[in-house]
């Protein structure tokens, strides 16, 4: 037997013309990773997953993107209200996915069904990485006497929030690489135990870049998730983790969308004439937030004590052809590295803890 969670049904559903920002929000409420696009009388339409609007994003598409568009000719899984334990557990591995829409006897979406339902006792099989060892020199003279993992964001130290957030994903094994004044971090966090993980302290004779540290690693069994140690977030690690089971990658980078405005007027042309003109346009990016996910198998391709980063660990692999997958951060995020992104995460932090 199993106990059915009996969500709200209100939170489980949006309709065809909301966006895909109405989409994250009823997902982020209900927290399975999905959301039952339905009719006024609630019947079944389609489904949208964490993964499909971040797929979506990628393809070019921005929040305002009405889900109808994303659903066309959608042929969605579910199943009845009154299906057993057995049923549900098949139906989701028969069809690879990890949670499904519940129909009453009208037909109308009456809950939704995650495999972690299911399956509350699975272990998540895997490990974290903070990068705790750089000399943050662009936040001097915070940082003279301090490593940038420590210094205080509202009341705790930024590794701290790091720390809390990894911890309430599941995770308890976590590693941390350490280079500049690294007693500073192990006499605050010790083994861990107070702060509900297990820590291991990676030291770095000298610094061996983002990805260098993990060669003094031991070679794990089951993924990594490696962050930089002055991220600031509170993107979904357990979404991040199916996309990349997902896409069977072998290291999934964290994106982050970057808008830039071009100030001047571009001018398009084919050779000496003039095409069109742009004026002012805003240019976009996907840049590198600093959060990836590593399968072990990339482990041979990280040479031993020597400065190595994460970007020479993709191009190696991207040449290997390899699979390296991408995965957008729609949730707040920020890279503590200059003067004004400090001020800027006390002033979030604080709002956070504000009640509105």
């Amino acid at each position: 037997m199993w106990n059915r969670p009996n969500r709200n049904p209100a939170e489980c559903c949006v309709s065809p013309e909301s966006n895909l920002r109405d989409a994250l929000a009823a997902i982020t409420l209900n927290q399975t990773g999905i959301v039952a696009v339905v009719d006024p009388d609630r019947k079944l339409l389609g489904t949208l997953t964490d993964g499909d609007v971040r797929r979506a994003l990628l393809a070019g598409m921005d929040l305002t993107t009405t889900i109808a568009l994303l659903i066309k000719d959608q042929k969605p899984v579910c199943a009845g209200l009154d299906a057993d334990y057995a049923t549900l557990v098949s139906l989701l591995h028969a069809n690879n996915v990890r949670q499904i829409p519940l129909l009453d006897p009208a037909g109308r979406v009456a809950d939704l069904v995650t495999l972690e339902d299911l399956l509350p006792g699975e272990v998540i099989p895997l490990q974290a990485v903070i990068m705790a060892g750089g000399f943050g020199q662009r936040l001097r003279p915070l940082t003279e006497k301090m490593p940038k993992p420590m210094l205080p964001v509202g009341d705790k130290p930024v590794m701290e929030l790091i720390i809390g957030q990894l911890r309430e994903f599941g995770i308890r094994k976590v590693n941390v690489t350490t280079h500049y004044e690294p007693e500073k971090i192990h006499d605050y966090f010790c083994d861990g135990r107070a702060f509900g993980v297990d820590l291991n302290y990676v030291s770095e004779d000298s610094p061996l870049g983002t990805a260098g540290a993990l060669s003094l690693m031991d070679e794990k069994t089951e993924p990594l998730l490696v962050i930089n140690g002055d991220i600031l977030t509170q993107v979904d690690f357990r979404a991040m983790l199916n996309f990349h089971r997902e896409h069977k990658a072998v290291v999934t980078v964290g994106v982050r969308q970057y808008d830039l405005q071009v100030p001047y007027g571009v001018i398009e042309s084919d050779g000496f004439a003039v095409t069109g003109l742009r004026e002012k346009p805003v240019l976009n990016f996907f840049v590198n937030a600093g959060i990836y996910l590593l399968e072990p198998s990339v482990h041979q391709f990280i040479p031993s004590g020597q400065h190595f980063d994460m970007t020479d660990l993709i191009k190696i692999l991207l040449k290997e052809g390899h699979l390296v997958a991408s995965f957008p951060i729609v949730e707040y995020w920020l890279d503590i590295g200059q003067h004004a992104d400090y001020a800027k995460a006390q002033e979030d932090v604080k709002a956070w803890s504000t009640p509105s």
